[in-house]
């Protein structure tokens, strides 16, 4: 019996264990790797959803321009009542009712119409107005994709800086726990010392202020981590309140030194979205124009319309009536309309060539501001290295001369400050590289 309840209480134990487990597992966020952080982005950011929704949006144009090549058949059925002579006689002939011998032409009465009817119709010429509208709606669908890969590009560029710059965050974070600790140490010995009379207030004093200092640059530096994520977790698609932690253990390694300019220009204007957009909503805006001018050229049209005057809609060869034709028309004066129209075209077109201008000369500019920024950041990089190992080794004598009273607290927290400022100099251009390397990737258009 004792051997059953102990089994029992230890399935109990292992089954209790096993749950809080993965309860502890299903509460633990998961901790998001840049790929896994880009790749989450791409899923699940609205805006890369609303830019699909415009090239659907395109494509729909795109079939309503080719609509109009194809014939147009519609049904209707109309009612008429009347003792008009030439009306009445007119619906009496088409329903094969017209009786010549005792009628009064001018006095008929009422009579009633019935027309259920079939007409289809077919535009044969335009001015080339359809076919031009067609080519520009094409247009529109692959302009809409290269707004979308720019979009693309512009949240990987986001989405990189934001998590460099809450790694940024949180190695600031790291350091300045290490500088309370580290203060926070060398204050209790000062106590010490002061107390067996060994020491100056003052000292005491100064290393209080100096971890106050400490602390505050502590909590500026876990505040800015909770800002860096809520930006990550917004550009993810995510909520605020959703579980969610970066794998800060993961080492990058820095980029390497960009190419030279012209290299570097001459891939952004071979792939480049934006500006490869730009040039598409030009050729937009010249089949516009080509819309516009055949307003003046003749339209031609063939319709066929079949009807029965009747009640009945069913086929009757007594009463129905076949009508089939072609229609030609040319607007001769519209009030100036057209030419308005066509005045407004051109000017689309002047703001496309000008925003194409344009889009090249910023795209050049980001361009050149990311490949000096990412050389910068390079040779802070290296600087700062050297200069953080110094910092290290001024510290480490500076420490043993005060255990050995030869140098004042002064001096120690100014080894101490300095120490911090070098890691924090060797951290900004580290991160900064690598957001500068982001940069560089989206103005150029590239991202593997």
């Amino acid at each position: 019996m004792k051997q059953s309840i102990s089994r029992l209480l230890l399935t109990t134990c292992a089954a209790g264990l096993l749950l809080s487990q993965s309860a502890i597992a299903e509460t633990t966020p998961q901790h998001y790797t840049l790929d896994q952080a880009i790749d989450t982005a791409l899923s699940n950011n609205p805006e890369l959803s609303i830019m699909q929704a415009r090239i659907d949006q395109a494509d729909a144009q795109l079939g309503q321009a080719l609509a109009v090549f194809y014939p147009q058949i519609k049904t209707s059925l109309s009612y008429q009542y009347s003792n008009n002579p030439a009306q009445a006689f007119a619906m009496l002939i088409s329903q094969r009712h017209l009786n010549m011998a005792g009628t009064d032409f001018n006095h008929p009465g009422f009579v009633e119409d019935y027309r259920p009817q079939v007409t289809a119709s077919y535009s044969l010429f335009r001015g080339g107005q359809d076919y031009y509208q067609s080519q520009a709606a094409q247009l529109g669908i692959e302009t809409s994709e290269l707004e979308k890969s720019a979009t693309r590009n512009r949240l990987l560029n986001n989405v990189s800086a934001a998590f460099y710059g809450e790694l940024a965050a949180i190695d600031a974070h790291k350091i300045s726990l290490r500088t309370i600790e580290a203060v926070q140490s060398e204050l209790e010995q000062s106590r010490v010392r002061f107390n067996a009379g060994a020491l100056l207030k003052s000292d005491v004093l100064s290393l209080e202020v100096r971890l106050a200092e400490a602390k505050e640059a502590d909590i500026q530096a876990a505040n800015a981590i909770e800002i860096a994520q809520a930006m990550l977790k917004t550009l993810l698609g995510l909520s605020v309140s959703d579980a969610f932690a970066i794998n800060a253990s993961q080492e990058t390694p820095l980029p390497k030194a960009p190419a030279v300019f012209n290299e570097l220009l001459k891939q952004a204007l071979d792939s480049h979205p934006e500006l490869k957009a730009a040039e598409k909503r030009v050729l937009i805006a010249e089949k516009q124009v080509s819309v516009a001018q055949g307003s003046h050229l003749p339209r031609a049209d063939a319709f066929v319309n079949y009807g029965s005057d009747s009640k009945n809609p069913t086929y009757n060869s007594n009463q129905d009536n076949l009508t089939a034709g072609v229609m030609v028309e040319m607007d001769i004066f519209t009030g100036f309309s057209t030419q308005e129209k066509i005045k407004k075209a051109q000017h689309e077109l002047t703001v496309a060539n000008e925003t194409s201008r344009q889009t090249r000369l910023r795209i050049e500019s980001q361009l050149k501001t990311a490949q000096l920024r990412l050389q910068e950041a390079l040779s802070r990089a290296q600087v700062s290295s050297l200069g953080v190992q110094a910092a290290e080794e001024a510290l480490r004598l500076v420490k043993e001369q005060r255990q050995a009273g030869v140098v004042t607290v002064t001096r120690y927290i100014e080894a101490e400050v300095a120490r911090d400022k070098a890691h924090s100099r060797q951290i900004s251009s580290r991160y900064d590289a690598l957001r500068a390397e982001a940069e560089l990737k989206q103005a150029t258009g590239f991202w593997q």
